[in-house]
């Protein structure tokens, strides 16, 4: 796993077929992850700055040190039209590394957003503009460009691992990361689960309860729960 002290930017790195990640994108992100066995989250942490957006990219991926963009810069270079930037710092850092100005000379490239652990800045801009960001902070905390990091080497986040290339899938519900031997698998699954909740929503639409639908009436009774009227119940005697 990267340390700091790894001082590294790796070229042209294998990526996601962008076919397959914009299949994946449409299924969405709360789908997917509930369809690989509710794993490749990247946690509830990661909130996005605007509402509605849906994207998905290959993974370029950037560690940088606490309150310093430096990596960021020489990321861009890096980058290719259908990635997404996912950034990190080698402890907490809550600063705004990244505001309209990345944003715009990413777009120029075809990069497709931002996923970042640390803080952003010029939401308004990035908003106006159309770029997507999911952070863990919004901060007009200034940043240095003094010390070196790595760019598309092994990250954690969320306590995922997300390699360069790998399929990162965002939008309101926050963000996960498909491995890239696992897309295949993922597109089955999330295909699968998606003709099982539209089963299920012709059926609520019906009236169905998920009581009868998901067999759950047994569970409640292995559990001990019994059903009693109100007039019955101990609390309502007090």
């Amino acid at each position: 796993m990267t340390t700091p002290t790894n001082k590294v930017i790796v070229t042209d790195p294998p990526r996601a077929d962008l076919g397959d990640v914009d299949t994946l994108a449409k299924f969405g992100v709360a789908t997917v992850h509930e369809a690989l066995g509710r794993s490749c989250y990247l946690g509830p942490g990661l909130r996005p700055i605007q509402d509605g957006a849906r994207t998905g990219g290959s993974a370029v991926t950037v560690l940088c040190w606490p309150g310093d963009n430096l990596m960021i810069h020489a990321a861009v270079e890096q980058c290719r039209p259908g990635d997404l930037l996912v950034v990190t710092t080698t402890s907490p850092c809550t600063d705004g590394l990244f505001g309209e100005l990345f944003a715009t000379a990413l777009a120029q490239r075809g990069v497709r957003g931002l996923v970042t652990t640390t803080g952003v800045r010029d939401v308004a801009d990035l908003r106006a503009m159309g770029f997507p960001v999911w952070s863990a902070a919004v901060s007009a905390q200034g940043s240095v460009k003094a010390t070196a990091g790595a760019v598309n080497v092994p990250i954690v986040v969320g306590g995922q691992v997300v390699r360069p290339g790998d399929a990162v899938l965002a939008d309101d519900d926050g963000v996960v990361c498909v491995p890239r031997e696992r897309i295949a698998e993922a597109l089955t699954a999330s295909q699968a689960r998606l003709e099982k909740e539209e089963a299920a929503r012709a059926a609520f639409r019906q009236g169905q309860l998920g009581l009868d639908r998901y067999r759950l009436r047994a569970t409640l009774a292995d559990l001990g729960v019994e059903y009693v009227s109100a007039a019955e119940h101990p609390e309502r005697q007090r």
